[in-house]
């Protein structure tokens, strides 16, 4: 299909969880309704400065999506969507149960801020009409580390928006960034992360390398003594990290293209297997399929 047809507009760069990587990406907002973390490049373009999309646009697009595509999952862009008052988001829910109705999942980055003044049953609306799964990216659990890169969080709003989407029946994938504190902070990132994780017991958890693909003078205005951690100590902050959680029913995923060290399996269950791998990481890292500098390209 020509792109002058197709029934989206978007505004580049559009980013989406690796997850989502066959779903209809649709743009209510434009760019991040924050963006003052500075260890984050995605909305800093001057076109990606932060709007509400047109309503009725954003309507109309939907009704023409549903005419020309075929999909089974919807995610809502950019990056924080739930931004948005519910009374705008249950329309943008309810057009998509309308107009497409083959879709199985709408799914959206959240802020923890997003979610202060919604109450949990303003979340069970929105659950109700579509909404299954909630990206957070927490970075981390610890409140020193979460104010020097300025995130504009902290443990306990963390925690808060966790639990309300969790009482709300949506789903929370959890972005934690793996040497985000630097060598000074690691462990206490490590402990207070897996500190946050044991209390929310999220459905999914995932972990990502803290990376500057246009460099790290913006992170550093903020954080002048960040030292940034070796392979071995990455896969260290992991290693403490796995240590540290006692989860019961959670999905986890380090494969991320930023990661050295693919990892995957449930907590509990597996935590033995993955500290043995992230172990044998350390100690054999001939011997582990690692990825090469060059495959971790963002």
């Amino acid at each position: 299909m020509p792109a002058a047809q197709f029934p989206i507009s978007y505004i580049e760069p559009v980013f989406r969880p690796p997850s989502e990587a066959h779903s209809l990406i649709l743009p209510v907002t434009n760019g991040c309704s924050w963006n003052h973390c500075t260890f984050c490049e995605m909305y800093s373009a001057e076109q990606k400065r932060f709007r509400a999309r047109d309503e009725q646009q954003v309507l109309e697009e939907i009704r023409r999506a549903g005419e020309q595509l075929i999909v089974q999952r919807v995610f809502l862009a950019d990056g924080d969507a739930l931004v948005l008052p519910t009374r705008r988001l249950l329309a943008i829910l309810e057009a998509i149960r309308r107009h497409m109705p083959q879709v199985q999942r709408v799914s959206s980055y959240c802020l923890p801020r997003n979610l202060r003044k919604k109450s949990v049953g303003e979340l069970k609306e929105l659950a109700d009409a579509g909404l299954r799964m909630a990206y957070v990216g927490c970075e981390s659990g610890d409140d020193e580390v979460l104010a020097r890169v300025n995130k504009g969080e902290t443990f306990a709003s963390s925690l808060s928006a966790l639990d309300k989407l969790g009482q709300a029946g949506i789903s929370r994938s959890v972005m934690i960034l793996n040497g985000l504190g630097g060598a000074t902070l690691s462990d206490q990132h490590a402990d207070n992360s897996a500190r946050l994780m044991n209390a929310a017991q999220p459905e999914f958890l995932s972990t990502l390398v803290v990376s500057f693909p246009q460099g790290e003078r913006r992170f550093r205005e903020a954080f002048a003594d960040y030292q940034p951690l070796s392979r071995a100590q990455l896969f260290a902050e992991v290693e403490r990290l796995l240590q540290g959680l006692d989860l019961h029913e959670t999905v986890f995923r380090s494969d991320h293209a930023s990661n050295y060290l693919v990892l995957k399996g449930t907590l509990g269950g597996d935590k033995q297997r993955l500290l043995a791998e992230v172990r044998q990481a350390i100690e054999r890292p001939q011997q582990v399929g690692l990825r090469q500098e060059w495959q971790r390209g963002l």
